[in-house]
């Protein structure tokens, strides 16, 4: 096999002393499950550090102020899901690219990605920061919560741009076999995060009292000093991927490698406006049970963000293993490592599932601790909603796979249908019977629905016939409830 080389040094060579890993050889279940431990880390900091600060602002703030971040992450998550598709198209390219020992190709997928991605990041906080007001009266966000939902919002915009950028590093540096340094740089980010939230939010020595714009500015400055910071280590520790002297012409954006990587982003990204977009709509539902409903609701589906967790780590480490060994030409190895990634996911899903169903009044309490209104509302929510994640983790592998190969289009049109034609549909349909039912019943069928459209399109072996993206220059995803942020996965399934 051709070894790629880079300043005299193979690629072998430079991951041997470094962080990135070969996921072409070795035991499967070992090496996906050694992969994915990392990225499991940072799915749960990421969870935590969401569930912290809705557990400050409950405390603090009160529900409206609850009801408010539950509407304004929604749009957050729209916003970072438009850009998301480019980053995984990216790292599946890496990913190729690495298991074909050509760190070349790599480095100028990394350049034309991240100057595409900083500069469309950029026009979306902009314009997003603009048409605030107008997001939120769409939404429909309860008349009490609206001020703060869009003062919250407006900081939160101006933080766009270093939220996808730090996501991006994540994620290419998975696709070349490095799950640690994300988890590293994850955890910097929530430190800073949970403790600057009550500091800006209540006020402390020169600190100003910001109530709920705090919590918002509390994540701007976490993730701007993360993001600097990971740029600085990439740089000191001399990392793979990183681009120097001649290699920074790479971020002048090439045309082929633009296209392959628009061309397979697109429909991952607009798989995220898919999920955004059910998301939203069921909000809307929502909303219109009142700020007591909708706090319960931001409360369960945080809940759910850690009942996802091993799905989305699994998926991550499926993706990152299957895109090098379709590079790699061993093929021999994606079917065991897609039926290794089910097997872990079942176990790690069904786990957190029956924690959740034992603990979840206790949970719960935690955030709406003078409400027990709103406390048996979230406990139903579970209750006939929170199995779902067990048939969500199948399908998160199966696209996982699919997409490592480059076919991305059939995830997409499965995802529309379950999502939109199934989730909003039954929502809706069964409201006048079920009442608010309808929309927690909405998830387990959406899920029942994705997940054997994905078994039936995997079975047919049509997505092998996929394409790794340009072979020369001329190549942890998201909760379904569209709460929190899109995790730093190769798949954004469901």
């Amino acid at each position: 096999m051709p070894r790629g080389r880079e300043g005299g040094m193979t690629m072998d060579q430079q991951t041997s002393r470094g962080p990135t890993r070969d996921l072409t050889e070795g035991p499967i279940t070992r090496t996906l499950a050694l992969f994915a431990l990392p990225v499991l880390g940072s799915n749960v900091l990421q969870s935590l550090n969401g569930s912290i600060n809705a557990l400050w602002i409950g405390r603090f703030l009160g529900e409206t102020a609850l009801a408010a971040t539950s509407n304004a992450n929604l749009v957050l998550f729209l916003i970072l899901g438009t850009m998301f598709g480019v980053g995984m198209a990216a790292t599946i390219m890496v990913g190729q690219a690495f298991g074909a020992r050509d760190p070349d190709r790599a480095k100028r997928v990394v350049g034309t990605s991240a100057t595409f991605f900083a500069g469309v990041s950029a026009l979306l906080a902009v314009g997003g920061y603009l048409a605030t007001d107008a997001i939120l009266a769409a939404l429909g966000t309860p008349a009490d919560a609206l001020p703060l939902a869009a003062a919250y919002l407006r900081v939160i915009f101006v933080a766009v741009p270093f939220i996808n950028f730090l996501g991006f590093l994540m994620t290419v540096l998975r696709g070349a076999g490095d799950s640690r340094t994300p988890f590293w740089f994850m955890g910097l980010a929530v430190l800073l995060d949970i403790v600057l939230n009550p500091l800006l939010i209540l006020g402390a020595g020169p600190l100003p009292r910001l109530g709920i714009v705090g919590a918002a500015v509390a994540t701007l400055v976490s993730q701007l000093v993360a993001t600097a910071a990971f740029l600085a280590l990439l740089y000191l520790r001399r990392h793979p991927l990183r681009l120097v002297g001649a290699e920074l012409g790479y971020l002048r954006p090439d045309p082929a490698i633009l296209r392959a990587v628009i061309a397979k982003g697109v429909p991952m990204g607009l798989q995220m406006i898919v999920i955004s977009s059910s998301a939203l709509i069921l909000m809307g539902l929502v909303n219109a049970y009142g700020s007591r409903t909708a706090a319960a609701y931001g409360v369960a589906a945080q809940l759910w963000t850690y009942v996802q967790m091993p799905a989305l780590a699994i998926g991550a480490a499926v993706s990152s293993m299957a895109a090098q060994n379709v590079g790699a030409g061993r093929w021999d190895r994606i079917g065991r490592i897609t039926r290794s990634g089910i097997r872990i996911n079942m176990v790690l899903t069904g786990t957190l599932v029956a924690v959740l169903y034992a603990a979840d009044r206790m949970l719960i309490g935690w955030f709406l601790p003078t409400d027990p209104a709103a406390v048996e509302t979230a406990a139903r929510i579970n209750l006939l909603g929170g199995w779902s994640f067990l048939l969500f983790g199948v399908t998160i592998v199966l696209f996982g796979t699919m997409r490592a190969t480059g076919s991305v289009v059939p995830p997409l049109v499965i995802l529309a249908l379950s999502l939109l034609g199934v989730r909003v549909a039954f929502a809706y349909g069964l409201q006048d019977r079920l009442g608010s039912d309808a929309i927690w019943w909405s998830f387990p069928a959406a899920s029942a629905v994705s997940m054997l459209l994905a078994g039936a399109y995997y079975r047919s072996g049509r997505w092998r016939a996929g394409r790794p993206g340009p072979a020369r220059p001329a190549g942890g995803e998201a909760p379904d409830t569209g709460h929190g942020l899109p995790r730093q996965r190769a798949d954004v399934s469901r």
